[in-house]
């Protein structure tokens, strides 16, 4: 019997988790938490039967007490308490999809606690992977990646010797805007921008992948998981999505990972891992896919990726700065208030602000605050110009 808790148990991946969960039948869902939404965390935390179900957002507390209050359901709220639900013992794996850095400190909670990390949270390792990745060691604790490109990077090195790789190849939709040039996405809005061509995701992470800030994270997660120069991950436009991402190996040979497009799968794996269990995924079927293609992504248009590289590359803090902006102006877009290309524009400019420090919890804390302020001043700024 597997025993999981879930941070995020209401997001894309949070919902996703629970699926495969009811569909494996032998994973005991032991801890549920969200950011917000209490109607549906409560429908989860009944339905699962958990144990403890915290919200993140305190003025929600009442809220959530008052749903489960006829169950014998721990109810708790607040950053404290999701670190302390992340850290229970009573669950062997701590699925982490809570979105954007707010992921970083209840994933620190859990690993020096001992809890297998199914990781889902990439802002977790591009902050703080420094610190992160040998604390993991220290405790002795895996990191298991959910993103399908990193479960599928994860997958392609079993039984092989990673010092034996030459490169990542880090595959990309391309996004719904492929193609496009910076004059033509001028004019496009929100809606535009959140219709991916073959991913089913939350909000901001679909804006990050038009924006191809996505990616980026990923370059820098795939760094800090694989122990591989950023230099030696490639991005590679796959618009099928088909090959989840692959390993180039010193004999010139490449091992890839292929799938249908659905999250259930790297779910699965990660939590039954090191074994293979029947998914709920569709199979894929070769004779339907048909073409599969490969370009080289436009970092002339889409600027958030090399903005990535760069913030890896300078290193210590620049990160934290550049993923807190990059939060920030994504929400301002989210809410209309700034365009599409004004993201790149904003996160490069709270970046070339910030003095890069030494990598701590607190400086990574103040480094993701400042590049939010950055991001909301100059936005303020503009609006009065």
């Amino acid at each position: 019997m597997k025993r999981i808790t879930i941070l995020g148990s209401t997001g894309s991946i949070g919902t996703q988790t629970l699926e495969v969960a009811e569909h494996l039948g032998n994973v005991e869902v032991v801890g549920l938490s969200a950011h917000s939404n209490v109607t549906l965390l409560a429908e989860q935390a009944r339905k699962f039967g958990v144990t403890y179900a915290c919200v993140a957002d305190e003025s929600k507390y009442h809220d959530l007490k008052t749903a489960l209050a006829d169950t014998n359901i721990e109810v708790s709220a607040g950053m404290e308490a999701l670190c302390a639900l992340s850290a229970r013992q009573e669950a062997d794996t701590v699925v982490t999809s809570i979105v954007g850095n707010a992921g970083l400190l209840p994933t620190v909670s859990a690993i020096r606690a001992g809890r297998r990390i199914a990781l889902a949270n990439k802002e977790t390792l591009v902050t703080a992977g420094e610190l992160v990745m040998p604390l993991a060691r220290e405790c002795g604790v895996d990191i298991l990646p959910v993103d399908s490109e990193h479960g599928a990077i994860f997958q392609c090195f079993q039984g092989e010797n990673p010092k034996t790789a030459r490169r990542i190849l880090l595959t990309c939709s391309g996004g719904p805007f492929y193609g496009k040039t910076r004059a033509e996405l001028k004019g496009v809005t929100r809606a535009d921008a959140l219709r991916h061509p073959n991913w089913a995701m939350g909000a901001k992470i679909t804006i990050d992948s038009a924006t191809l800030m996505n990616k980026g994270l990923e370059v820098i997660e795939a760094h800090w998981l694989f122990d591989m120069p950023v230099e030696d991950v490639t991005v590679v436009v796959h618009r099928q999505s088909i090959i989840h991402s692959a390993v180039e190996f010193v004999d010139g040979s490449v091992m890839a990972q292929m799938g249908t497009p659905d999250m259930r799968l790297p779910i699965s794996y990660a939590i039954t891992y090191p074994e293979r269990t029947p998914s709920c995924a569709k199979p894929l079927d070769l004779f339907s896919v048909g073409e599969l293609t490969f370009a080289k992504p436009d970092t002339d248009t889409f600027g958030c990726l090399n903005l990535a590289y760069e913030a890896s590359r300078i290193g210590g803090t620049c990160p934290a700065v550049m993923n807190g902006a990059n939060e920030a102006a994504v929400a301002l877009f989210l809410e209309e208030k700034i365009g599409f290309l004004d993201i790149a524009d904003l996160v490069g400019e709270a970046m070339a602000r910030h003095i890069p420090c030494e990598v701590t919890i607190e400086n990574i804390l103040a480094a993701d605050r400042e590049g939010r302020d950055v991001v909301v001043n100059l936005y303020q700024n503009r609006r009065k110009a």
